[in-house]
């Protein structure tokens, strides 16, 4: 059976919002910029609705045509990368101004970006839990993936766990450089693709 893949527009923005904030609630990195189960939930689907917003004005949003898995694509040039921009300020402001992981992890992470080569960045991708390992997410990606493969275009993302760096590596992404560890919290993989690289499976 295949999965039926479409772009998301701003019709489609709090169902994003919702299966992000959902995909996302027991992720590592989400955990340990939102610590506390209660105050995740709290919190947290406001800063996956930051993101949303970014990429629908910036880049495109993936969807499975059931609503069940969504990538978040940013296509990237070279050498555009400002770490003294306000970008990770602001998101703070508007998300959680008293929570200072807010913005330390869009600037931790903007910090190991590359930026000689143009490519397609996965911001994120989400699969609701009732959903996991039934290949959609592997669908989301190998879509975006045939495309770059044929237009020579790298691909580039951070893993935020050791069982997700796993999953990407059989797509062809290969750790970038060392691990990023976050402060007193887990380590996030950044991870690159060169276009033909080999998938498995």
């Amino acid at each position: 059976m295949g999965v039926v893949i479409r772009a998301a527009d701003g019709a489609d923005r709090e169902l994003v919002v919702g299966l992000l904030d959902e995909a996302f609630q027991d992720d590592p990195v989400s955990g340990w910029v939102f610590p506390g189960a209660e105050y995740r939930r709290a919190t947290h689907h406001r800063l996956m609705a930051a993101f949303t917003d970014t990429v629908l004005d910036a880049g495109r949003i993936d969807l499975t045509e059931d609503g069940s898995a969504c990538a978040l694509w940013m296509p990237t040039p070279a050498g555009e990368h400002d770490g003294d921009d306000d970008g990770p300020a602001l998101v703070r402001q508007a998300v959680d101004p008293a929570n200072e992981r807010v913005e330390l992890i869009g600037r931790l992470t903007a910090g190991i970006h590359p930026t000689d080569r143009a490519h397609e960045y996965l911001w994120m991708i989400g699969v609701r839990p009732g959903r996991q390992g039934e290949g959609l997410g592997g669908a989301l990606i190998g879509s975006v993936l045939d495309r770059c493969d044929g237009e020579g275009v790298p691909a580039y993302l951070e893993a935020s766990s050791a069982r997700s760096r796993t999953l990407y590596e059989r797509l062809g992404f290969e750790l970038l450089g060392t691990p990023l560890d976050l402060p007193d919290g887990p380590q996030m993989f950044p991870m690159w693709r060169e276009p033909g690289a080999a998938r498995q499976g």
